[in-house]
């Protein structure tokens, strides 16, 4: 590492304050004494008497009904943890480009190139394609069939070579020969 780097390094400090402990406004994520999971029959039919908890991808304020208001503080506190918690993402995201620009200066000191890298994977990859027992049976199979399949073309060789030789000897094929023989 150069110097550049050592001083990204000793710069950064963690957005997060670990002295302090959980942040308890965090807890609302947890389930709060509903015991049965999302989704559930009993929560479709409201047979425990719980709202439903809000699914991946759905907006939590859109789940509060119209009575339920914060107040000014609360929704002070909220925006001040909004603005910590993008910090903290901004910050995540500086210290990851860092580390992949660093990444990238390493790859490229030691002459490592996309195309090196995919003939890497491609060789690890076929590696652990040959070491599975699936392609070790498959290959052994394969390998007795063919020796099979030789020995085959070997003895249907060597009969077709005394069958011929058996015609030759004939003697329909002597006399035959003889003919033409004669016609020259």
């Amino acid at each position: 590492m150069d110097s550049r780097d050592m001083d990204l390094f000793e710069d950064y400090q963690s957005p997060f304050d670990f002295d302090t402990g959980v942040n308890k406004n965090y807890l609302y994520l947890s389930p709060s004494g509903n015991l049965s999971p999302p989704g559930s029959p009993t929560q479709k039919f409201g047979l425990l008497g719980t709202d439903p908890v809000p699914e991946e991808g759905e907006d939590a304020a859109a789940t509060l009904s119209a009575t339920e208001t914060l107040s000014e503080e609360e929704q002070d506190e909220l925006r001040r943890e909004l603005a910590k918690v993008e910090e903290e993402i901004q910050t995540l995201s500086q210290v990851l480009a860092a580390k992949e620009k660093h990444l990238a200066e390493i790859k490229r000191k030691l002459g490592i190139n996309s195309l090196q890298e995919l003939k890497q994977n491609i060789a690890k990859g076929w590696q652990d394609v040959t070491a599975t027992s699936a392609y070790k049976k498959t290959s052994e199979t394969l390998s007795q069939a063919g020796q099979k399949a030789s020995a085959a073309f070997s003895s249907v060789g060597s009969v077709i070579t005394k069958k011929l030789e058996d015609v030759k000897n004939s003697p329909t094929f002597k006399s035959f020969e003889e003919k033409v023989e004669n016609l020259k």
